[in-house]
């Protein structure tokens, strides 16, 4: 029985994340990239994070960004309409890398709440520190963290949804709700985390926080004990 509901759990995550991949692939086809093609492009990325970072998103131009990435106006319209499309690009990007990241993670586990898909989401903002620092400070009128959250969410409340499903729980408030609130947890901690200089703790420490957080609870965390009155 119990491994029956793995095995339905394990199935519902990866068609979860196919209908998934398929959205992404849908909202932002991409043709085949040569090598120059993609240095192109990831020395725009680069140029618009770093002057980001340096004067913020509305300070800065295209030509900004090509003067950056030592490359034509013709170049960079090749690949993007605007300052606003490159964002865009780079928001997909990260949510896609990082969905790929997480997928056989999620995929193995039944009931959840190991600690491991948010220890692999920190080692991500990790090595793409100054992109997630960019979307985690809300650049581009929000734009960038509406879509990260946006897509943390919709991918927590399937995982949820399927370990409900696999467990035949009834769940105790909305899962809309329980997804926002284990992502606003998680997107407030990451942001204070990359930003501290030094790190306050290691990563494993931080996230091991916010599996005990979701294991046993506010209360249990402020540090009462017994039953909540």
């Amino acid at each position: 029985m119990i491994l029956d509901r793995v095995s339905d759990y394990g199935l519902c995550v990866n068609v979860a994340y196919a209908q998934q991949d398929g959205f992404r692939r849908e909202r932002a086809p991409v043709p085949p990239e040569d090598r120059r093609v993609r240095r192109s492009r990831r020395a725009l990325r680069d140029a618009l994070i770093s002057l980001i970072l340096e004067r913020g998103y509305a300070n800065v131009t295209v030509e900004d960004i090509t003067e950056r990435a030592d490359l034509g106006r013709a170049t960079f319209y090749t690949h993007y309409t605007d300052k606003d499309d490159l964002l865009d690009r780079i928001v997909t990007d990260l949510t896609d890398e990082l969905a790929e990241r997480l997928r056989s993670l999620l995929s193995t586990s039944s009931v959840g709440f190991t600690g491991k898909p948010v220890l692999e989401m920190f080692r991500h903002a990790d090595e793409e520190r100054d992109a997630y620092r960019v979307i985690l400070r809300g650049e581009g009128d929000g734009r960038a963290l509406r879509r990260f959250i946006d897509d943390r969410t919709a991918a927590a409340a399937t995982i949820f949804a399927a370990r409900v499903q696999a467990h035949g729980a009834t769940p105790q408030i909305d899962l809309e709700v329980l997804a926002r609130a284990w992502v606003g947890e998680q997107v407030v901690v990451l942001q204070w985390w990359l930003e501290a200089d030094p790190r306050p703790m290691t990563l494993e420490e931080v996230t091991g926080m916010l599996r005990d957080l979701s294991l046993r609870g506010r209360y249990w965390a402020s540090g009462f004990d017994g039953d909540v009155d």
